[in-house]
């Protein structure tokens, strides 16, 4: 018998990180992490679910999943602290969807399991997040911190926390069923020592807790295409090379992925001139990658091929030419920004009436003078 207890106890603890885990609540953050908690509060990690986010929810809508077993195929990344990611995950299983009155279904990417992430197993259609079972123990960076008397704090011994790239379990890259890699980042993060933390999370004035008093606190707003995109501008340069009868605009991404990443957004450089006092708007050039089957525009679950790819690559410096002379006096604005939502694909996922897929982010505005 009592061989019996230690083998289960054995298999149990080999078999843990398969398990649905359970996390404390972002909100036991709150306390003592104020500032911290109050970014994350209003960004995408903890706005993840269909309920909080409508793009994402009008694509799930439409996912055979959805449709055929009302199963939530996205939990893994989506919804990882939920209570029943087991049922979301199980293949062919029915009704694991994410519920607007359960917490753990929308507590997002919550901040207890980002920070008990232990290690990250690699593969080929996408990677997994390997958790520690030890529910009061988070990872962290810090070296200098007092001893809190909430939870653990571990600052050794895991690589992925210490190199920045804890974040490729979710966002180095997806592959559906035909091979298409539908959203990918470069999962070396290299651009000159920086990496995901360094550039989406970057350090910013405030304590990093009420007990731990520091003049630096990392960001946890995690800024990118939805939010705090501003602070992302300084790895994308714009200049501008007047020529006798017409002019460049040159595009430099200094960073290791794609501008965008997602196949549903789409970049837009705006260029006008005043002159004059009246303002001449040029054509605009469009930046996007469109995938799909058959030679159409297609979801990611059916995409088999990239149709057309405009969009600037990982430290790519593009040049778009105007046939326009500019003259002396003339005042050149430019604009760099992106919709969330392709405006092509507006009706299609039926969000003509939300406000956010079709606005315009700006992202970069410049003048030059001549």
């Amino acid at each position: 018998m009592k061989n019996f207890i230690l083998t289960t106890l054995f298999i149990s603890a080999l078999f843990a990180n398969d398990k649905t885990h359970t996390y404390s609540s972002s909100e036991d953050c709150k306390a003592c992490h104020t500032q911290i908690y109050s970014e994350f509060n209003s960004s995408m990690h903890n706005n993840s679910t269909p309920q909080k986010d409508q793009i994402h929810n009008a694509i799930w809508a439409q996912h055979p999943k959805n449709l055929k077993f009302k199963q939530y195929s996205c939990g893994k990344c989506h919804t990882p602290a939920s209570d029943n990611l087991d049922d979301m995950k199980e293949k062919g299983k029915r009704g694991g969807v994410p519920k607007a009155d359960n917490p753990t279904h929308q507590a997002g990417i919550s901040c207890a399991y980002c920070h008990r992430i232990k290690d990250i197993k690699l593969h080929k259609k996408s990677n997994t997040n390997i958790m520690t079972n030890e529910a009061n123990n988070f990872f962290g960076t810090r070296q200098k911190h007092i001893k809190s008397p909430y939870h653990g704090i571990i600052t050794e011994g895991n690589e992925h926390i210490k190199n920045g790239n804890v974040c490729i379990g979710c966002h180095s890259h997806k592959k559906n069923k035909h091979g298409l890699n539908v959203c990918s980042t470069n999962i070396d993060n290299e651009m000159n020592g920086a990496n995901c933390v360094s550039c989406h999370m970057p350090k910013v004035i405030g304590s990093i807790s009420n007990m731990n008093k520091t003049k630096n606190h990392t960001f946890h707003g995690f800024a990118g295409a939805h939010t705090h995109s501003d602070m992302l501008t300084q790895y994308v340069d714009i200049s501008m090379l007047r020529e006798i009868n017409d002019f460049i605009i040159n595009i430099d991404n200094r960073t290791s992925h794609s501008l965008l990443l997602h196949p549903l957004r789409t970049a837009v450089l705006k260029v006008s001139i005043l002159r004059d006092g009246k303002i001449i708007k040029l054509k605009n050039e469009i930046f996007v990658r469109v995938i799909g089957h058959n030679g159409k525009p297609a979801m990611p679950w059916v995409a088999s091929v990239t149709l057309k790819n405009t969009m600037i690559q990982a430290n790519e410096k593009r040049s778009i030419k105007y046939d326009f002379k500019i003259q002396k006096g003339d005042k050149v604005n430019v604009i760099l920004g992106w919709y969330l939502v392709n405006p092509k694909a507006i009706k299609e996922l039926k969000l003509e009436n939300d406000k956010l897929a079709n606005e315009f982010i700006e992202f970069k505005n410049q003048n030059f003078d001549f």
